[in-house]
């Protein structure tokens, strides 16, 4: 009678797919029978654990998951608790030799997996980390002094001159199970869905899965990318990828959006090329992250520790509500509530506003889009919000303060964004929909647009928040 080989561990954390996935090609080679296991460990991300829209997505990205699974015949196993102690029971349950995984780059998550590798080593336990998520791995790159890059730029010239790897070819057809798989928490028992009802509206807009991703993907890859150079910065149109939750999530990874641009499109034309440094801007966000593990609640910059922020509850909030008087940041803030994602330009505009003009800590907006969004990415969103503030690494100058108006009037010119998002104002003429202020009272009457009754006025007049900004930015100059 023939006998199988102890099995391998294949602890999944983010990367939701069956291709291109490089701890699941190992497994697949080491020729004995895989065990997938997702583990929800609460000490996961430290101060930084996965948001409420994060939460949903997960939630979802293991359903999926799962049924991609069992159409192969095999079980994703769910499990509670420490990583370590899970693996260290899983071991124990099933005799597996091996335990592989993707690694991961968050400041916790890395210190984790060294003391789990640590350990299972010196049980005899074979292991296996792998890279499935980036390009390029952020302590393989250093500049011509030996230290981490802080400029986008020369970041880009380096790493370009490689070519990406192509995304590894898996033989799904070796894939190997136990005969019997050890048992598994049921999905809701992870307790992932948020306790309110307002996520359920995040179904109509995302399906986290592999398929749906790849089908984005080639969506995007054989037209919109084209013209993405300028398509990327109107909210009015639908010129973005949407990509961002699933490179997250691992629904995809990056060698394959790649390799599709250069199978679907000129990688040398604008749109392509514009969207290829996005992809490299990613992984900038994961170099400094890395380098610097402190910079998602303090600023890269040390003198920024100093600056003379202005914490207003009441600013807060209304700009997470969506309600702050300038439409163009409401439109923003009101897509983000209702479909956990919010389009790049306006990111820049609602932060820029929230940290200039209204001088609230880059954190609260960060902390506020971890909570919101499904793309919540902790290297992204830190060196976005330091970007805005002004306080990181390729930080935006220090007099860079856009202006919602004009940002309005230049990327969402017939006000289609603004007239979605906020129609209380989509009667206005379009020369005051971006400033329904600068209306005389007869035209926004006819409007049906009443200031501080259903739509407010501005939290601050645009000069008087630019020159306070400049003012508190001009303490820090040398």
């Amino acid at each position: 009678m023939s006998t199988q080989p102890p099995p391998t561990l294949l602890w999944i954390r983010k990367d939701f797919r069956l291709a291109d996935n490089a701890a699941l090609q190992a497994a697949i080679e080491a020729g004995a029978p895989v065990i997938p296991v997702f583990i929800r460990d609460p000490a996961e991300g430290g101060g930084w654990a996965p948001g409420a829209a994060s939460r949903w997505w997960l939630h979802h990205a293991l359903e999926h998951f799962a049924t991609a699974w069992q159409e192969r015949g095999g079980a994703l196993v769910l499990r509670q608790g420490d990583s370590l102690s899970v693996l260290q029971d899983l071991i124990r349950e099933t005799g597996a030799e091996r335990v592989y995984w993707n690694r991961r780059y968050e400041p916790v998550a890395d210190a984790a997996d060294e003391r789990i590798r640590q350990t299972l080593r010196q049980a005899r336990i074979g292991v296996g980390a792998f890279n499935s998520s980036l390009l390029v791995e952020p302590h393989s790159v250093k500049t011509g002094s030996g230290n981490p890059y802080q400029v986008y730029t020369p970041f880009w010239r380096s790493v370009s001159q490689n070519a990406p790897s192509a995304p590894a070819r898996l033989d799904l057809g070796a894939l190997r199970f136990p005969p019997q798989f050890p048992p598994s928490d049921p999905l809701d028992a992870l307790g992932l869905l948020p306790q309110k009802a307002w996520h359920l509206k995040l179904g109509s807009h995302w399906t986290p899965s592999e398929a749906a991703a790849r089908q984005r993907l080639k969506a995007f890859a054989q037209d919109p990318i084209n013209a993405y150079h300028e398509g990327r910065d109107r909210p009015d149109h639908d010129g973005t990828s949407c990509l961002s939750p699933h490179l997250h999530w691992g629904h995809l990874g990056p060698r394959q959006v790649m390799a599709a641009v250069h199978h679907y499109s000129d990688p040398q034309a604008d749109g392509p090329a514009t969207f290829i440094k996005e992809i490299y801007w990613r992984e900038f966000a994961y170099h400094v992250l890395h380098h610097f593990p402190h910079t998602p609640d303090q600023p890269l910059r040390p003198q920024f520790a100093d600056f003379p922020w202005v914490s207003d509850s009441d600013h807060l909030r209304r700009w997470q509500r969506g309600q702050t008087g300038y439409p163009i940041v409401d439109a923003g803030m009101r897509q983000l509530w209702a479909t956990g994602w919010m389009h790049n330009r306006v990111r820049m505009i609602t932060a820029s506003v929230l940290v200039k003009h209204l001088l609230t800590p880059w954190t609260a907006g960060a902390r506020w889009f971890w909570d919101t969004l499904v793309d919540a990415d902790l290297a992204s969103n830190t060196l976005g919000w330091q970007w805005s503030g002004g306080c990181g690494a390729d930080a935006a100058p220090y007099f860079r303060i856009f202006n919602p108006v004009l940002q309005a009037r230049k990327f969402d010119p017939e006000g289609a964004y603004i007239r979605r998002w906020v129609p209380e104002l989509a009667r206005l003429p379009n020369c005051y929909l971006h400033a329904p202020w600068e209306a005389s009272p007869n035209v926004r009457q006819a409007s049906g647009v009443h200031l501080d009754d259903n739509y407010p006025a501005p939290l601050i007049d645009l000069k008087e928040g630019r020159e306070r900004a400049l003012a508190a930015l001009a303490t820090l100059k040398g």
